[in-house]
């Protein structure tokens, strides 16, 4: 049968027009119910991540239509006898030319959205990024093989549509089971990808093994061979697939919850200067803006300085976009801070980049409870808070440091008004005090909020 003739009479076609408008369907209605078209656009934006945000939605329903439209082909060729009208065919050959246009469906479905997403984004299409889309169309084949031997074995009417039904909703339910290594098996990774992270080689290859082991010992059946030879192959291939699903089973039982082995720090950066050099994502969304940022940073520390803050400036600033989930903290001589996020055209600008810095390099002589609501007592708040105020006045970042405490006061007290109104009147009252005498008002206050948190002092 030529291509024309086996694309007219397959499945695949005459259901086209159902799931590709399913697909772009909800391609508008899922990947842009939350993030609207414009942010996503700002960035940060990194090609694998990308990807796999697409597939997310479009994983389980690839394999129910595969399985779904082989099982009716499969079913089609039992029921016209294909088998016995071509004894001279291989069975396989028979196999790979009635499944290839509905493989090429499940294809499409998983291709289509990222091709859309790539397309939308601008973002090249690197090996890294099309890894997940490699690994659905591995899947996509072996579901065709397993739907056509059961299109085999079954009535085609009933066993096709509830095959897909039923392929999709155990892809998706996996995703929410028990044990926790049915969400990594199941051909779906549930790991999300942070910027500059991709999938680990062992983390697509385990749910690819797990599903084309049964694939390869289904095929078996097919093997042209005396009957006593299909026993033996077919007895050997089900205990080889039982043994691969239970070494994938294993390797990925020691996986968390979403947390499937992932590599960071892939992203390409743009630098410039020299103490502080300063770094930025450059796909993160603010790289255009990055002799500004560096700009901003040593303005902010020299100011703080000139107040007679014992700052010390940095001799590289980098975007915490490149670090990925496993986010480093910052030490004197290296900053890590959320440069692309806050000047990025979804940020609030310089003044969040001068907060920052606020946060990161005004240090005090002793520690603090990480959190209020840790801390055995709260009389140090105010003096601290009071002076972080006054040094966030002096760099102008007052009104970002003042709303992220407004939030955290209202969680933790009882009278979180007073207790602003309280820091805010000793800032403001020691910001009019004479130039020469703020810095040691400032030092002051310190030393009094570190006497009230001992503690915790160093």
């Amino acid at each position: 049968m030529n291509l024309r003739a086996r694309l007219r009479t397959t499945s695949a076609l005459w259901t086209a027009p159902i799931w590709i408008g399913i697909v772009v369907f909800y391609f508008f209605h899922a990947l842009h119910l939350e993030d609207p078209y414009e942010e996503v656009i700002a960035g940060p934006l990194w090609a694998p991540q990308q990807v796999s945000q697409s597939l997310f939605y479009f994983y389980a329903f690839a394999y129910g239509i595969t399985c779904g439209l082989a099982v009716w082909e499969g079913g089609r060729l039992k029921h016209d006898g294909v088998w016995n009208l071509a004894p001279a065919r291989s069975s396989y050959r028979i196999a790979v030319h009635t499944l290839a246009p509905v493989i090429g469906a499940g294809w499409i479905v998983l291709g289509l959205p990222v091709m859309m997403r790539l397309i939308e984004t601008g973002l090249p299409p690197t090996l890294s990024a099309l890894a997940p889309l490699l690994l659905g169309m591995g899947l996509v084949a072996a579901w065709a093989v397993i739907g056509c031997a059961l299109g085999h074995t079954t009535p085609r009417l009933i066993s096709a549509p509830i095959s897909a039904i039923v392929v999709y909703y155990v892809i998706v339910a996996t995703g929410r089971a028990e044990p926790v290594w049915l969400r990594h098996v199941s051909g779906a990774p549930d790991t999300p990808l942070n910027f500059g992270e991709q999938y680990r080689a062992l983390t697509l290859l385990v749910p690819f093994l797990f599903t084309v082991s049964v694939a390869a010992a289904v095929a078996v059946w097919w093997l042209p061979a005396a009957r006593s030879v299909q026993r033996g192959f077919r007895a050997a291939a089900g205990v080889a697939a039982l043994l691969v699903m239970a070494v994938c089973a294993h390797t990925a039982s020691g996986w968390g919850y979403g947390n499937g082995p992932v590599s960071a720090g892939h992203a390409s950066a743009d630098c410039v200067g020299t103490a502080p050099q300063v770094c930025l994502a450059e796909t993160g969304g603010a790289v255009d803006r990055l002799g500004q940022v560096r700009s901003e940073i040593i303005d902010t520390v020299t100011k703080l300085r000139e107040a007679d803050v014992d700052v010390t400036m940095p001799e590289t600033v980098s975007d915490s976009l490149l670090a990925g989930r496993n986010r480093k903290p910052s030490t004197r001589e290296h900053w890590w801070l959320p440069l692309s996020q806050q000047a990025g055209r979804n940020g609030s600008g310089m003044i969040a980049i001068r907060y920052s810095v606020l946060l990161t390099s005004v240090r005090f002589p002793c520690s603090f409870p990480e959190s209020f609501d840790s801390a055995q007592s709260t009389d140090w708040i105010v003096n601290h808070d009071a002076a972080m105020l006054w040094a966030a006045v002096v760099v102008d970042a007052d009104k970002p440091y003042l709303a992220g405490r407004r939030g955290e006061y209202g969680g933790s007290f009882q009278n979180p008004r007073q207790v602003l109104a309280k820091v805010e009147q000793r800032a403001y009252e020691a910001r009019r005090l004479p130039q020469e005498k703020q810095a040691s008002w400032f030092h002051a206050e310190q030393a009094k909020a570190c006497r009230l948190a001992p503690e915790v002092s160093r």
